[in-house]
């Protein structure tokens, strides 16, 4: 038997922490540009689509196991697949996690320099190539940009060192309703700006004739990575779950917060792109380059600025929490760690990673892997190999390893609760959802197109 395991302390606590873990950078700096770059609403439709079709079969078998477990994402698959070498797949979701939080926290370092910019003032009267050279300057610079990545995984160490209740719970659920009340307040402020109904009508209105294989690529692989497949991340959530909670209702629960936030977030920047007569496919400098143009173009620019770059810090963090804690619990629990030590040692050791990510932006710029920076190389590996590979296993274990019956006891709690659609889900487990994932793997390593 386990020792009692800390867990969320509520089914609101539980929504909101794993909500936060998929909503992150990807919804609200992401979400718009791959819009932009893939015909608007046509996008939206297929991205909803693949996020129901294959999202919620897998987010569910991956509940399904964290909470039989009971365990760290590598102790999980030791227990459910005894004297196998799964537990090697555990491993690989640990490594993942670390190597995404090594550059993620390069991103959300510049999330927190670019609060301060719009605190200070920073973009007023500036033109659009001096808010280019603003944010050159800052990544190639040699220590400022370590200085807001390290802060900002310091801030992450000190929630996940509080335990899942009084840490990891209590700020999720303080944040993400402040990120949906900023999202939406953007939102509004958007779409009563001049013009910006094509904007709204470039994100509703489905043009078909604008689709391409490439985009229905991208709206799939938009749909996998948003919600945080693959990585071990729902895998460890999952096991603070409460026995009595319909993972079913928790999974479509998180899958609509995570799709509101992102179609909030298109609401909230394309129609103030298209008011301001900037091209949608502006492309990843979106958020860091184009918005500040548009912000200080806009009455009460200053306010709204302000608010937005809070918004990307929130989304950030409830991400980098839920990463950070997957390594924080194999540590605790197969090394023996406390978990002081254990969140100082993830913190240092991934900090440490993240920044020589932070650095090949400017000092580090020359070291090349293959072609790649060592910020690219490890987005790269994470972005196109750890997970895809991540999602590609969870749906072989669940749907051909694991038996049945015990992914059936999970889901309807013993046989407590009715699950109809099992045989329909547990046939896109085993055959759909891996070809797909199979696609984004193919796709993202440049072999298809």
């Amino acid at each position: 038997m386990h020792k009692t395991r800390d867990s969320f302390g509520s089914k609101f606590g539980a929504i909101a922490a794993l909500a936060g873990s998929a909503v992150g950078l990807g919804n609200i700096w992401k979400f718009p540009y791959e819009a932009g770059n893939n015909g608007g609403g046509a996008f939206l439709i297929i991205y909803i689509f693949f996020t129901l079709a294959i999202g919620l079969p897998i987010m569910l078998s991956e509940f399904a196991l964290g909470r039989r477990g009971q365990q760290n994402a590598f102790g999980t698959f030791k227990t459910l697949a005894p004297g196998s070498k799964w537990y090697l797949f555990g491993l690989l979701s640990i490594i993942a996690a670390a190597f995404i939080l090594s550059f993620y926290g390069t991103v959300s370092g510049w999330t927190l320099e670019y609060v301060w910019l719009a605190i200070s003032g920073a973009f007023h009267h500036q033109t659009a190539e001096g808010i280019h050279d603003t944010f050159n300057t800052f990544i190639s610079h040699p220590y400022k940009a370590v200085i807001w990545q390290v802060s900002f995984m310091v801030i992450t160490g000190a929630i996940i060192v509080a335990g899942v209740k009084k840490g990891i719970e209590r700020y999720t659920k303080m944040m993400m309703p402040v990120l949906f009340v900023i999202v939406i307040l953007l939102g509004i402020r958007a779409s009563t700006l001049p013009g910006a109904g094509e904007g709204l009508k470039f994100l509703f209105y489905p043009d078909f004739s604008k689709l391409t294989g490439q985009s229905v690529l991208s709206a799939l692989g938009q749909a996998f990575f948003s919600l945080s497949l693959g990585m071990g991340v729902l895998l460890t959530y999952a096991s603070y779950i409460r026995k009595t909670e319909n993972l079913a209702h928790i999974s479509l629960q998180v899958i609509t917060t995570d799709t509101l936030v992102a179609i909030l977030s298109g609401i909230a920047i394309l129609p103030a792109v298209f008011s301001f007569g900037i091209d949608p496919q502006a492309g990843p400098g979106l958020v860091f380059l184009t918005l500040p143009q548009v912000f200080q173009s806009m009455p009460l620019g200053y306010f709204w600025a302000i608010l937005f770059f809070i918004l990307l810090t929130f989304a950030a963090l409830t991400s980098a929490i839920s990463l950070m804690e997957v390594v924080v619990a194999y540590l605790v629990e197969e090394k023996k760690m406390s978990r002081l030590k254990a969140t100082i040692t993830t913190t240092s050791g991934i900090g440490l990673l993240g920044i020589f990510c932070t650095l090949s932006f400017g000092p580090l710029q020359n070291i090349r892997f293959f072609g790649l920076s060592i910020f690219d190389t490890f987005d790269f590996v994470s972005s196109n190999i750890l997970l895809p590979l991540g999602g590609i296993l969870i749906c072989i274990f669940a749907g051909w390893r694991l038996d049945k019956s015990i992914l059936c006891d999970e889901i309807s709690n013993e046989g407590r609760l009715k699950f109809k659609f099992f045989r329909l889900y547990a046939f896109i487990l085993k055959y759909v959802a891996p070809i797909c994932i199979f696609v984004i793997l193919l796709n993202s390593m440049g072999i298809l197109k």
